[in-house]
């Protein structure tokens, strides 16, 4: 295969990655779109031409001869049916995170994977990110060791505007944000570390948001909008102080991950600020992200043990070109690699699997006051 035409299934927010893919001259082109809203798939056309085929139902569009893959960048809880379908359907497939909102799901999204003999992606796009795979380097160097503690501490000050306005906050769409949010972490820890999580436990609750607010309330038509620090005004309006939200907004995960590693996990959804703090312990040094995308601190020890912050151990990320750090047009060419070249892509269908699987565990711990949980293995295939 010389180009692979692709399909977008969800032509808003992530499924913006288009822009990526659509490369006329190139390797790929987008040739359609589905979506369940039409004035979305109005703008999707205008954006890139009349002769776009597109459709409110995403099975014509996986009947289509002249679509080769199909990028699914629709909401959590539509990306099992949707991918298993794709699969089925002949498609190779890129699965936005996280794979699915259940463990279930994954497994049968890996299976429609075995049997369709397609090729299948996910979405985790940290792993393209310069700080991370900077990390990444930097563990499997040695020069920290061998790591046996890592600790996440994510400050989500978006947290609000991100998931509170919309599906995001609703249990049965997302599972909760222990999976939806901290799978991208959760990949991040097994990624760096090369092993996948055993067990898990788990606290949270909802701190902050939620409350007695009608369920139909939008910020446009509330009576404190010129007031609430958390007013909305765009795809997502829903109040975030509604009846109905039912995920955690401040947890905590303790993980066992295999070689006998621990980590610690803490998100907080009302936090002022927008962070990622990664620090991994060996046992020669620590490394650790001072901020998101500039730089990495490696401490390491002398002979007498005591810790010296060397000079040259500071590694300087320097800016990317790209959303997400300039991780969204990197995790594109990976896709159109594996689809034209037969490479294999960074981010594994396993690897999601077990980030949801962890993050699922996680939830349920936290819901069942915080017992140990096992995480299910990778099924055999």
């Amino acid at each position: 295969m010389e180009k692979v035409r692709i399909g977008i299934i969800g032509v808003t927010g992530r499924g913006e990655l288009y822009k990526y893919w659509h490369k006329p001259d190139g390797r790929s082109v987008v040739v359609g779109g589905a979506d369940v809203r039409q004035d979305a798939l109005d703008e999707f056309r205008t954006n890139l031409g009349n002769d776009l085929f597109v459709t409110l139902d995403y099975r014509k569009l996986l009947s289509r001869d002249d679509i080769d893959a199909v990028a699914i960048t629709s909401p959590d809880f539509t990306h099992e049916e949707y991918a298993v379908a794709a699969l089925e359907a002949g498609k190779d497939v890129f699965c936005e995170k996280p794979m699915a909102i259940t463990t279930d799901g994954c497994d049968r999204i890996l299976k429609a994977w075995e049997t369709s003999g397609k090729k299948l992606m996910i979405g985790h796009n940290m792993r393209y990110m310069r700080i991370f795979r900077t990390m990444k380097e930097i563990a499997g160097s040695g020069v920290i060791g061998e790591i046996k503690a890592v600790w996440v501490r994510h400050f989500v000050g978006y947290g609000g505007d991100w998931y509170f306005h919309d599906w995001h906050a609703v249990r049965k769409k997302s599972t909760g944000l222990l999976l939806q949010k901290a799978c991208h972490d959760i990949d991040m820890i097994h990624w760096i570390t090369g092993v996948y999580t055993k067990k898990v436990a788990a606290f949270g609750s909802l701190d902050f948001f939620g409350g007695d607010k009608r369920n139909d309330l939008v910020c446009s038509s509330c009576s404190e909008k010129d007031t609430c620090a958390e007013a909305q005004f765009d795809t997502r309006q829903q109040c975030a102080f509604r009846k109905e939200i039912d995920v955690e907004d401040n947890t905590v995960v303790i993980m066992e991950l295999e070689n006998g590693i621990k980590a610690s996990y803490q998100q907080c959804h009302f936090a002022p600020d927008y962070f990622r703090n990664y620090t991994f312990i060996g046992t020669e040094g620590r490394m650790e992200n001072l901020d998101d995308d500039s730089k990495v601190i490696v401490l390491t020890r002398d002979q007498s043990k005591e810790w010296k912050n060397y000079a040259n151990r500071t590694y300087e990320i320097k800016p990317a070109v790209g959303e997400h750090g300039g991780a969204d047009p990197v995790i594109c060419k990976d896709f159109v690699d594996m689809v034209v070249s037969d490479k294999a892509p960074l981010a594994i269908p396993e690897a999601g699997r077990m980030s949801v699987a962890t993050g699922c565990a996680a939830t349920e711990s936290l819901r069942n006051g915080g017992k140990v949980i096992e995480v299910p293995p990778l099924p055999q295939l």
